[in-house]
């Protein structure tokens, strides 16, 4: 028997870790009750104290257990690239916005994924800094490392960051504008879409750095 509680225990864990996130990302912490929560997860009101020890710790399990695995998986494209021997300013661009609008996550977890970082960016609190330290601050070294390595100038540690938080910004804003950017450009955010938008982040990007995208 207790193979299978161990199994049903495991089933509302998941349930209310989904269901959180979608209220965190769409809503804000603050503006989420522990009942909302637990009707959306199906589960009665005491189940986020059973498994996480309130509200404050289950949001701290959203963001270390959904979005830091998200994070490293987004990243191993920048992790493959920083293999190779010899990069270009355009393999770079196009692999941090390819990371962010395209690759293993589903439509709904990058949505999800970009959401939190908005609302944690809009209004910090303690969780942001875990968030920065474990998966924010990471991903921008691992950029700025391959823009210093890819550049033909010399640029100022503090430009390089400039630059790479430029781009976080602008796949950022694709991914959590969605609504807005579909209703001006009249596109649904499908797979050709997409690809368009990684090439104007690209040739955007470069333009503005003064670089030729490679023929």
């Amino acid at each position: 028997m207790a193979p299978a509680k161990n199994n049903q225990n495991d089933a509302t864990r998941e349930r209310l870790l989904d269901a959180a996130e979608k209220l965190f990302a769409r809503k804000g912490f603050e503006a989420v009750s522990v009942r909302e929560i637990t009707s959306a997860a199906g589960c009665n009101l005491a189940a986020v104290n059973y498994h996480f020890g309130g509200k404050e710790k289950l949001y701290e399990a959203v963001l270390s257990e959904r979005w830091r695995d998200r994070a490293r998986r987004m990243l191993r494209p920048m992790e493959e690239l920083s293999q190779q021997e010899e990069i270009t300013p355009e393999q770079v661009v196009r692999t941090l916005a390819t990371c962010f609008l395209k690759g293993p996550l589903t439509p709904e977890e990058r949505l999800r994924h970009s959401q939190l970082i908005m609302r944690e960016v809009s209004s910090p609190g303690e969780a942001f800094q875990k968030l920065a330290e474990g998966a924010l601050n990471p991903s921008l070294l691992r950029g700025v490392a391959l823009l210093e390595r890819a550049l033909p100038h010399k640029f100022s540690e503090e430009r390089l960051q400039l630059i790479c938080l430029s781009i976080f910004a602008q796949v950022i804003y694709f991914n959590f504008a969605r609504p807005v950017v579909s209703s001006v450009t009249g596109r649904d955010y499908n797979s050709q879409f997409t690809d368009m938008l990684i090439e104007h982040i690209t040739d955007f990007t470069l333009r503005g750095l003064g670089v030729e995208e490679q023929a």
